[in-house]
């Protein structure tokens, strides 16, 4: 029997005006698509006022009054969801959301519960050289601290239950949340399925926001949630 999903997607999203009414457009347009949950991270362009224009039923706009970080925007749009299944989708269009179905398809076939869209498996236009990198030598550590094999540790698109995500008990409010997200999955013990999905990464003149400090950052997340109680 196939698992009944409604799909909660959170957009989290800062200074995105040039791409938010795309990312939105593509959203509505996927049927598997139960509802839209926008948190504006206090963005200084128009984004939140473009999300807001968009009218379709299933949006749901946020707005966080002072700028928190990534996780702290995700955790918020967490906190409205009303779907059983969630999905995080970048507002900045490196992840395309014609890529949902795919996404939802071990799920409703029952091979999988937790699905990471890995950008290394499918097409995609090149990283920076050193992000690549920084990528792989994360992935190197968590499948050696956490004896897994996982190819992408670090992608937006992550596909769960709403209750395990919530069980996750997020704490980190940046770009930390990515590996604390996956180690905290996998010290539960939740088997992480994997499928290419397509990746069109942009430029930092484009709006790309993550640096080398991350890396650094993303290192130390993933060492506190090995070695803690």
């Amino acid at each position: 029997m196939s698992t009944s999903i409604t799909l909660s997607v959170l957009v989290p999203a800062y200074n995105e005006e040039k791409t938010m009414k795309t990312v939105l457009q593509k959203l509505i347009k996927q049927k598997e698509v139960f509802e839209i949950v926008v948190v504006d991270d206090a963005s200084q362009d128009k984004t939140y006022q473009i999300a807001k224009s968009i009218k379709d039923p299933r949006i749901k706009v946020f707005r966080h009054e002072k700028n928190q970080g990534k996780g702290k925007a995700i955790q918020t749009a967490l906190s409205h969801a009303k779907g059983n299944y969630v999905l995080i989708q970048d507002a900045d269009l490196e992840y395309d959301p014609a890529e949902i179905p795919n996404m939802l398809d071990p799920v409703k076939s029952d091979r999988a519960t937790v699905i990471y869209g890995s950008r290394f498996f499918g097409p995609h236009t090149n990283m920076f050289y050193w992000h690549y990198v920084g990528n792989k030598l994360l992935n190197f550590f968590v499948n050696i601290l956490y004896d897994t094999t996982l190819s992408d540790m670090e992608t937006c698109y992550k596909l769960m239950p709403a209750e395990v995500m919530r069980s996750l008990d997020i704490k980190e409010n940046d770009f930390r949340i990515e590996p604390e997200i996956t180690c905290k999955l996998i010290r539960k013990g939740h088997k992480i399925f994997e499928i290419p999905i397509t990746y069109v990464s942009r430029t930092y003149d484009e709006g790309k926001k993550i640096t080398w400090i991350d890396w650094f950052y993303a290192m130390e997340t993933i060492l506190k949630n090995r070695f803690s109680l």
